[in-house]
């Protein structure tokens, strides 16, 4: 595309200029570009966005985990390869496959926050989707019966007794 203003060099830049409601697009070459009053083209400079994905999450993590919690996540070490809670803040990355278990204390409120559950609620595979609903209700029921018998309510834990039952029988006798 040839520029809009000089007619002779190649057109890489593209300005959208709106003035009182009024839309005007231009496509010019970078010397045009320079000499239209209101546009600033900085050449060569080497851009560097200083909003990378670890800066995101070590700050979404400073403002979740509040300073009463940063001195003692600071001196949280995977035990497997040694990677600190403060290393991982700082590059966003975790240095081994232990360390999500290490660290998981500090991990399970951020991603709770941020996406709104700890649990993967996307789309269950049809073959299978009998099977893990009815394990997930498993779950939820024995977590629900746990809860029942700490609060000493028996009736209500013998009744989660028998749905559980009634649902490992139909899962194929699965505890």
């Amino acid at each position: 595309m040839i520029c809009e203003v000089c007619h002779k060099n190649e057109a890489n830049v593209h300005i959208t200029q709106i003035i009182n409601g009024d839309k005007r697009e231009l496509n010019v070459c970078e010397n045009c570009a320079q000499n239209i009053q209101g546009v600033n083209i900085a050449s060569d400079i080497d851009f560097i966005s200083p909003f990378s994905f670890q800066n995101i999450l070590s700050g979404i993590m400073d403002y979740i985990g509040g300073s009463s919690q940063s001195t003692k996540c600071e001196e949280l070490v995977c035990k497997n390869c040694g990677t600190t809670y403060s290393e991982f803040k700082d590059k966003g990355l975790f240095g081994c496959s232990e360390c999500y278990k290490y660290f998981n204390s500090m991990l399970l409120p951020i991603i709770n926050r941020v996406q709104g559950n700890v649990e993967h609620n996307g789309k269950i595979p049809k073959k299978a989707g009998r099977k893990i609903i009815n394990k997930n209700n498993i779950l939820k029921l024995k977590a629900e019966l746990q809860k029942a018998v700490l609060e000493e309510e028996y009736e209500k834990a013998a009744e989660l007794r028998d749905k559980i039952k009634s649902l490992q029988e139909k899962d194929g006798g699965e505890k």
